[in-house]
């Protein structure tokens, strides 16, 4: 009898399990925690979600529709700066002179006033090459080009370069070399780029190449030549930046809840950076004219809202390190919640955050160092002005990158803990783990489906003066009193 009170309960239960995971296979997989990815949330859930985004995708849809440029508008060059016509062409002969022969002597004064040294390059031989046109009307028409000794850019025979084309101009002065060709290095290093993301990221790698496709494609025809056509720099940003959003998100990361949630975080920060740099660059009083590509588009643009264009610019620049931001937070919360299905909304939250933390601290550094980086030659010169750093920090161009820089870090740093926690609301929601009450799998749980009902799951002890068995007739368990 001692024999069979001490071995009942383990056989019964063993045999218990066995015919549950025997008829309940899914409920045995569910067990495998660190074998698949986490389980999707709930119908209910991903109803609520789709009820947010799909007005504000058809929203994005509108509004690409109705802003629809149709094009550049058309307009003729005015030779000035970027705004003129260029041709291709080579250098087919460089030959040294003396500077005096071909009035080179004077070298230009520098951007500080100060008269050039000119100590170096003294007695130094001139070039002058000769540059042969390739494309065009004037195609073979051949002029010179004198590069002074002093000169950051000289000249090989064979080299291509890219020349300007002035109608108005002399004969002997419409052609000038304003670039040279790279066309060869740059293809070969986008080659490059893309075999390592498809050699690293395979699939993946190969959708965010398509992403980024898409991208230039929405920038190229949507962004950019509905500016020229007169709308609104800061709706257009939006609607176009949105578009990039849910193509490059949802492509790259598949039609799931895990990315909606990214989205939704991502579109929050994106109306807080908005927001903050609508109001500080009113506040700052920031024109956005403070170069001279800006200064020409205005002239041959006037219609354009210079002021908007920079909140555009802070907008589409802050989206790419938002989408990395929220995608990561995201991705994290669920890895989180599949090693440990037991923790409630709050531990993943917190223990998100932990990781968001460091994200935040490596994103703000590389976001300033990128316009560190972009604005250097204007920081040098700022380095030896003789100016306070009060006053230098806040001229116009200056506070300008620097409004950009904190209004999009702001976006970013608050991208983290509203991502981390949406995400774990609803990665939590209707998912409860193994050991919770009513939890999938805990020890003492009845189940109560179908011929398994009343089932014992689990191999805990008998409570109450009870055990379970497992009928030979029917395989239906009975509770017996001891």
């Amino acid at each position: 009898m001692r024999r069979s009170e001490q071995g009942a309960p383990s056989s019964c239960n063993d045999r218990a399990v066995s015919t549950h995971e025997s008829r309940h296979p899914a409920a045995v997989h569910s067990h495998a925690h660190g074998h698949g990815p986490a389980a999707p949330v709930s119908r209910h859930l991903r109803q609520v979600i789709a009820a947010v985004l799909i007005p504000f995708a058809a929203a994005v849809a509108v509004g690409l529709v109705v802003l629809w440029p149709g094009g550049a508008p058309p307009h003729k060059p005015s030779g000035v700066g970027f705004d003129q016509p260029t041709e291709q062409a080579r250098v087919v002969k460089v030959a040294e002179v003396n500077c005096a022969d071909v009035h080179a002597e004077q070298q230009p004064p520098s951007p500080t006033g100060q008269p050039p040294t000119g100590g170096e390059t003294k007695g130094k031989p001139c070039q002058q090459a000769t540059i042969k046109v390739t494309t065009g009307e004037n195609a073979g028409r051949t002029f010179q080009a004198v590069v002074t000794p002093d000169a950051l850019r000289h000249y090989t025979t064979g080299q291509e370069v890219v020349v300007a084309y002035s109608p108005k101009a002399p004969k002997d002065l419409q052609y000038a070399v304003s670039d040279v060709d790279r066309t060869v290095p740059m293809w070969v290093l986008a080659a490059l780029f893309a075999c390592a993301v498809v050699i690293v990221g395979r699939l993946r790698g190969v959708l965010a190449l398509v992403a980024l496709a898409a991208s230039f494609v929405v920038l190229t025809l949507f962004i950019l030549p509905a500016i020229l056509q007169g709308s609104n720099p800061l709706v257009v940003a939006v609607v176009g930046g949105s578009a990039i959003m849910l193509i490059a998100l949802y492509l790259c990361h598949g039609l799931t809840a895990r990315t909606s949630v990214a989205v939704l975080g991502t579109l929050a920060s994106l109306l807080l950076i908005g927001l903050l740099g609508s109001v500080f660059i009113n506040w700052a009083l920031l024109t956005g004219n403070t170069d001279d590509t800006t200064g020409l588009v205005h002239g041959l643009y006037p219609d354009i809202e210079i002021r908007g264009l920079l909140l555009a610019g802070i907008i589409i620049g802050s989206l790419g390190v938002l989408d990395d931001v929220t995608v990561t937070q995201t991705a994290a919360v669920w890895e989180l919640k599949e090693a440990d299905p037991s923790a409630g909304w709050r531990k993943l939250y917190g223990a998100a955050m932990r990781i968001g933390r460091d994200h935040i601290a490596s994103v703000v550094n590389t976001l300033v160092l990128a316009y560190a980086g972009a604005a250097l030659p204007l920081l040098l010169l700022f380095s030896i002005a003789q100016s306070s750093v009060g006053t230098v920090a806040t001229s116009e161009v200056v506070a300008e990158e620097v409004i950009r820089t904190l209004v999009g870090s702001i976006g970013l740093v608050a991208a983290v803990p509203l991502t981390t926690l949406l995400a774990a609301l609803v990665v939590s929601a209707d998912r409860k783990g193994p050991g919770t009450p009513g939890g999938d799998g805990g020890p003492g749980v009845v189940r109560q489906s179908g011929a398994d009902s009343g089932v014992v799951v689990g191999a805990g002890k008998p409570t109450g003066g009870t055990e379970s068995r497992t009928s030979r007739h029917g395989g239906r368990g009975r509770r017996r009193k001891r």
